[in-house]
Order: structure tokens, then C-alpha cells, then sequence
């Protein structure tokens, strides 16, 4: 209850106060401070005072500046107001407005999100580039597994696979050659018809077997197909000048030099194969152009550090693996 009755009289108090402040004494109040502003500000125009700049071991004058209140004032007030123009600027002119928060709008989000997908691009096309390149590297230098050194894959069949019937044109061929109705050289012309038809596959297939292959070069093979060694071809040696030809149709992949094989050569064949001429003293062909079999397109040569003479090394690949060339081609 003291409490209370304390507020009430300060309240009261205050409301006296404010009843006893008449209006004349307000605008007596606004005209003194007026008259006192007034002679401030002519104060600071008519009173002028003077910077000395002095040497600090001589004391020797070096200027003399001449300054009011009013004059600092004008000085500083336009220095702010230059240094806010040109921060303005900068923030409407420059980039830089993309770091503030909430200025550079959608706009600004939007193209960093672009560049963002068209880095992730990058990185993945470069990726993938160096997979490429580093496989064709162990291609051409033979750091790569061989037929040989790849376990065969064995197939368990089912017996549920095991027990085929047989087809019906089989079928009746058995029969009729059973009643007598069919000799058996007739029944040999069916079976060359369908030896035939399965080598007509083959070819379609793409079998090495089935192509027609040229020798790069006509000479000795001093090393065959070696791959517990590492040696992935055959070294034909021949020659000084002698020329080395495309072993089929196809186009040159790969036409450079090596610090191993030196100038190399590759050509892409057809049924996907492959094959490489390493050592060559010259290349006559360069990547992209279209090759035709017997075409020369190296001159035989020594070059690179895994060569010990003039000679051909001749590599054949299918599907990626290296074969051995002395099965397919007569050197």
C-alpha cells in the first residue's frame, strides 16, 4: 500500500509540473536555443584557426593550413559522402554484391548453380578421359592380361538343359534315313548344309579365323608370343628401310612416340581388332587417317628403349586381349 501511494504522488507531482509550464515558456525555451545554434554556427564560420606542420628535430615550418569550424566541417562531411559513392558503386557495378546477403537475388543463385553443374561435368568427362587414356597407355606399353593369364570360365549346365529334345527337321531326317528313303550321302549334303550355315555364323560373328590378315613384314621372327614374359607379339626382324604394311582395312588410332616402343603405330580393324607397330624408325600415317591391307605405313626401325635392333615389333588384339599373330598369319 506505501508503494502505491509513492506512485501516485510522483505522478501527481509530474502532472503539476507539466501544468505549470505555460506555452509562452515553451517558445522562450525554442528561442534561446535557436539564438545559441545561431551564434555557434557564426562562431565556427568567423573564427579560424591555423595548422602548423613542422620538422620534428628542426622545427622548421614546412606548411601552414588555414582552417574554421566550418571549413573542417564541409571537408569531412564530403569525404563521407565521396567514400559512400564509391562503395555504392561498387556494390551495384562489381560481383561483389553477390555476397551480400539477400541482394544479389535469384539471378545470382541461379548462375552459381550452373557453374556448379558445368564443373561436375568437367570433372566427370576428365574422369573418364583419364580411364581411356590410361587403359590405351597399358596397351601400349603391354601392361595388360593375356588369354593365357585369364582363368577359363567353366559352365556348369543343369541336368535340366541336358535333356533337349531334338528338332522336328532332325527328327524326320533320322527317320527317313532309318526307312531307306534317304541315302547317306544325302544325309552327309545335310549335314555339310548345316556345318556350312555354322560358319557362315562364325563369320558374322567376327572370328578371328575367318579374317583375312597380311604380314606386316616379310622376315624372321626372332621372339614369338611370349606372355609369362611380358611379350605381348612377335619381333620380326628384316631390313633397314624396309616397309611396314597394314596388316587388314582400318583406321589409325594411335600415331606417336613412346619412351618404351618408341615411334607406334596402332590401327582398329573390323570384329573389333587391333594391332600395333612398335619400333618404327618412321611413321608414314597419323591418327584418324583410313588405312587399306598392304598399305605402308611405317618404315622398320630401332627406336625406343626396349629394342635392341632393327626390327618389327607386331602386336594382334581382339576384344581387348592379345593373341598370339603366328596363329593367324604367315610371316
Amino acid at each position: 500500500m506505501g508503494k502505491d501511494n509513492r506512485t501516485r504522488e510522483g505522478s501527481g507531482s509530474f502532472l503539476q509540473t507539466l501544468r505549470g509550464i505555460s506555452a509562452r515558456s515553451i517558445i522562450h525555451f525554442i528561442e534561446n536555443g535557436y539564438a545559441r545554434l545561431k551564434a555557434l554556427v557564426e562562431k565556427s564560420r568567423h573564427t579560424y584557426y591555423r595548422m602548423v606542420v613542422m620538422e620534428a628535430d628542426s622545427f622548421q615550418e614546412v606548411g601552414s593550413y588555414k582552417l574554421s569550424l566550418m571549413s573542417f566541417y564541409v571537408l569531412v562531411s564530403s569525404v563521407l559522402v565521396a567514400l559512400t559513392l564509391v562503395v555504392t558503386c561498387i556494390i551495384i557495378f562489381t560481383p561483389i554484391k553477390r555476397y551480400i546477403p539477400g541482394y544479389g537475388g535469384n539471378g545470382g543463385d541461379r548462375q552459381v548453380w550452373e557453374l556448379t553443374d558445368q564443373v561436375e561435368s568437367l570433372e566427370r568427362k576428365l574422369q573418364a578421359q583419364q580411364v581411356y587414356t590410361d587403359n590405351f597407355r597399358k596397351l601400349l606399353v603391354g601392361d595388360v592380361q593375356t588369354t593365357d593369364q585369364v582363368p577359363a570360365e567353366t559352365i556348369k549346365i543343369p541336368d535340366s538343359l541336358l535333356n533337349v529334345n531334338a528338332s522336328q527337321e532332325d527328327a524326320e531326317l533320322r527317320a527317313a534315313v532309318a526307312n531307306g528313303k534317304v541315302t547317306s550321302g544325302a544325309a552327309d549334303a545335310g549335314t555339310q548344309e548345316v556345318g556350312m550355315k555354322k560358319i557362315e555364323e562364325s563369320t558374322r560373328d567376327g572370328k578371328l579365323e575367318q579374317m583375312f590378315l597380311l604380314a606386316p613384314v616379310k622376315g624372321q621372327v626372332s621372339m614369338g608370343f611370349a606372355p609369362n614374359k611380358k611379350h605381348l607379339g612377335v619381333d620380326i626382324v628384316a631390313p633397314r628401310n624396309t616397309v611396314v604394311m597394314a596388316t587388314a582395312d582400318g583406321f589409325v588410332i594411335s600415331s606417336d612416340w613412346t619412351l618404351e616402343t618408341g615411334n607406334t603405330i596402332g590401327v582398329q580393324h573390323a570384329n573389333n581388332v587391333v594391332s600395333f607397330y612398335k619400333h618404327n624408325a618412321v611413321l608414314l600415317k597419323k591418327a584418324g587417317d583410313r588405312v587399306k591391307a598392304g598399305e605402308a605405313i611405317a618404315i622398320i626401325g630401332n627406336t625406343g628403349e626396349q629394342s635392341s635392333g632393327p626390327h618389327l615389333h607386331f602386336e594382334l588384339w581382339k576384344n581387348g586381349r592379345a593373341v598370339n599373330p603366328q596363329e593367324y598369319i604367315g610371316f
